[in-house]
C-alpha cells in the first residue's frame, strides 16, 4: 500500500470513493467544494493494487494561529478496519507538521482520534459551531500560544450542515 498526495486526475475517483464510504453524497460534495474553493490544503490517498482504497483531507481554517481541519477521512467499506485510515491520518498529520502548521482540529470519535494525540480539553477554549464532546485539537508544535478564541472551518462545512439538515427534514 502506498500513501501519497492526490493528483488532479484522481478527483472523480476520489468522489466515487467518498460516496461509497458515506451513506449520503454530502461528504463527496464537501470534498469537491473544498477543492474548488482552494481550501483543500493536504489531500492524501491510499493506493493498493492500483486502486484508491482511502482518502484524507485537511482544509484551511480561520484561527488565531496556523490551523487546519481534518476531514473527511474515508476508506472503501470493504477495506475498513485494516489500518488504512490510521495510515492516512498519520501521513496527513506528518505532512502538516512538516509544512509548519501549528494545530489540527477534528470533529469525530474521541476514542479513535485520541490515539493520534487529539485532545478535547485543549479544544474546549475555542468557540465553534462544532464545539462539544467530539471537537478536538492536536497541537503540532508544542503548546499553542493562544488557547481560546474563535475558529472557523472553511465555508463549505457550513454548506454541508445546511444540506444535512435539509436532507434530514425531507426524510422526516
Amino acid at each position: 500500500m502506498i500513501i501519497r498526495e492526490e493528483t488532479p486526475e484522481e478527483a472523480a475517483e476520489i468522489r466515487s470513493l467518498v460516496t461509497a464510504a458515506f451513506p449520503e453524497p454530502l461528504e463527496a460534495e464537501l470534498v469537491d467544494q473544498l477543492r474548488a474553493a482552494g481550501d483543500s490544503v493536504i489531500s492524501m490517498v491510499a493506493v493498493d493494487g492500483g486502486q484508491l482504497a482511502g482518502h484524507a483531507l485537511l482544509s484551511k481554517m480561520t484561527a488565531p494561529f496556523r490551523a487546519l481541519g481534518l476531514g473527511p477521512v474515508c476508506v472503501l467499506p470493504e477495506r475498513q478496519r485494516a489500518g488504512i485510515g490510521t495510515r492516512l491520518i498519520t501521513a496527513s498529520l506528518d505532512r502538516a507538521a512538516k509544512d509548519g502548521w501549528e494545530a489540527i482540529f477534528v470533529l469525530g470519535n474521541p476514542k479513535f482520534y485520541r490515539r493520534f494525540g487529539f485532545d478535547q480539553v485543549a479544544a474546549s477554549g475555542f468557540t465553534s459551531p462544532y464545539a462539544g464532546p467530539h471537537f478536538m485539537v492536536l497541537m503540532l508544535r508544542g503548546d499553542l500560544a493562544v488557547t481560546m478564541g474563535k475558529i472557523e472551518y472553511a465555508p463549505a462545512f457550513a454548506a454541508l450542515e445546511r444540506d444535512r439538515l435539509r436532507l434530514n427534514n425531507t426524510k422526516a
